[in-house]
């Protein structure tokens, strides 16, 4: 996980610097700035359009009484990109403007949807034990933590307390 944000945070500001002098040494300094800017004005258009749609589509989804869960994948895409197209350079405005592609969004939300299944099984079986094939752990087949007790007495018992608030005032409870 480290090597990622420093890949992140490291080689890709150091990538776009690479890129940036390249570009600016075949093209010219004013037409790469020109194009850096242009690049960041159509990618905004671009993601205010996208936007006011998924919007459109999630309430449209909730009304119908649907999770729009593919809409909050879209927004989160169309955020990331907002983000990558507004930060200067040449290789966040590529990623970005995939980013905006609703077939890339699209095979981006299957992968990741994927793993996230398969790592929700995977924390689901530690969390409720490595028995094989479903079976308990125990002779009696009973749960591995304990039975679940009853909330309800089966007599008529009340039990009856006083209790008293020492503190002064509610300052002293937080302290």
């Amino acid at each position: 996980m480290g090597i990622i944000f420093l890949f992140l945070f490291i080689g890709i500001p150091l990538l776009e610097i690479v890129v940036l002098i390249e570009v600016g040494d075949q093209i010219g300094l004013w037409s790469t700035l020109g194009l850096i800017i242009l690049t960041a004005v159509i990618g905004t258009w671009m993601l205010r359009y996208q936007g006011l749609a998924t919007i459109a589509n999630a309430q449209k989804q909730l009304n119908q009484g649907a999770v729009p869960a593919k809409e909050i994948f879209d927004g989160i895409c169309l955020l990331a990109a907002g983000a990558l197209l507004l930060t200067p350079g040449f290789v966040t405005d590529s990623i970005g403007f995939s980013l905006l592609i609703p077939p890339v969004r699209e095979l981006l939300r299957n992968t990741l949807g994927k793993k996230i299944a398969a790592g929700l099984r995977n924390s689901q079986a530690h969390r409720y034990g490595s028995t094989a094939q479903g079976f308990q752990n125990n002779e009696n087949n009973q749960p591995p933590y304990g039975k679940a007790g009853s909330w309800n007495r089966n007599d008529d018992t009340v039990i009856d307390g006083d209790f008293q608030d020492i503190t002064e005032n509610d300052h002293d409870k937080i302290k």
